[in-house]
């Protein structure tokens, strides 16, 4: 199923595009003037130049790229950080360098991917007692290794 996002690009990248046929997420780019570094165990908040309008009932899920954690420690701090379909800032990236050494983004870098998914709306229902389960309180750990 194909779905329209209504998006602005103000950045001098691309739009972010799919690198596969069935790859879930999108590559997202820095929307730099120029190099920024990520000093071991520091936070930023990187541009993309992009504003979307998400459909009712949507959300677009800001993910780390796999190469970037595993080859130098590069994630998204609020992991999967979420886009709400009422946003209408700029889409932002909050990079983590969690590696040992100090880590460079350059301009158009694919830092993140993007997947957009379909959330349900819930409503409370107030009761005094919840329906018994096998596990009950069990909280972490508590279903073995």
């Amino acid at each position: 199923m194909e779905l329209k996002v209504k998006v602005i690009n103000k950045g001098t990248n691309p739009l972010p595009a799919y690198q596969t046929l069935h790859a879930a997420g999108l590559d997202v780019m820095a929307n730099l003037e120029e190099t920024i570094i990520i000093e071991p165990m520091a936070r930023k908040l990187v541009s993309t130049g992009l504003f979307v309008e998400i459909p009712p009932g949507f959300e677009i899920q800001i993910r780390p790229r796999s190469g970037l954690a595993l080859k130098h420690g590069i994630t998204v701090l609020n992991s999967p950080g979420t886009i709400d379909a009422d946003y209408r800032g700029e889409v932002k990236v909050l990079l983590i360098n969690l590696g040992a050494e100090s880590f460079l983004v350059q301009p158009g870098e694919r830092i993140a991917q993007m997947v957009l998914a379909k959330h349900e709306v819930l409503s409370w229902e107030l009761v005094e007692k919840l329906t018994e389960s096998d596990r009950g309180s069990g909280g972490y750990g508590s279903t073995g290794k």
